[in-house]
């Protein structure tokens, strides 16, 4: 896996050999991005679920002005490490060793306001829409952020997206969805206030 574009372009990176972590396969990384690419200078990003790094360090590599990454696996964090010295961006990250709803309580009690999220669990762990809520109930989002979920199951959290969305008080829409083979990706934009 390398870093498609940017000041680390073409970097190596390495990623985990588990069965519990799936990286974003490049052609989807590269279509989300193409998606996003205007959209990243001087942004705080968050890597929740990080894995690897991949989506946070290919965001700080095209013009992210910091990445959080939130992982509660230690073997991730280690290759996040090594994937950020490897890419020379070390200094704008700052990485949380915990589970997700700890990394967002701690953003919040830090006052960290994020412009873009990556949602990316495990395959069958069905927690997007969970860390969705969480994000928007602390709110988290800056008024013009955004989230981008990544799911094979487009069906199940589409559903619970809507139900979350219907309910008083929303402050997000699904803005678009793509789809990439088993791959979906659902953008979530914050509604702007009349």
């Amino acid at each position: 896996m390398r870093i498609i574009s940017g000041k680390a372009k073409g970097t190596k990176i390495s990623t985990i050999k588990s069965t519990t972590t799936r990286p974003t396969l490049d052609r989807v990384k590269e279509s989300l991005f193409n998606i996003i690419q205007y959209d990243l200078n001087n942004t705080v990003v968050l890597d929740l679920f990080a894995g690897s790094g991949a989506l946070g360090i290919e965001a700080l590599s095209r013009g992210a002005n910091k990445a959080v990454f939130c992982d509660a696996n230690l073997e991730c964090i280690k290759v996040i490490k090594q994937n950020l010295e490897k890419t020379h961006l070390t200094s704008n990250a700052i990485i949380y060793n915990k589970d997700y709803k700890e990394c967002l309580k701690e953003l919040s009690k830090n006052n960290i306001k994020l412009d873009i999220v990556f949602i990316d669990p495990p395959y069958k762990k069905n927690i997007a829409v969970d860390a969705t809520k969480t994000i928007m109930k602390l709110e988290l989002l800056n008024k013009n952020g955004f989230i981008v979920i990544e799911t094979d199951e487009i069906n199940r959290d589409e559903n619970e997206l809507n139900e979350l969305l219907n309910k008083d008080g929303n402050k997000l829409f699904i803005k678009s969805k793509r789809k990439y083979g088993r791959a979906n990706l659902i953008f979530l934009s914050v509604i702007e206030e009349k």
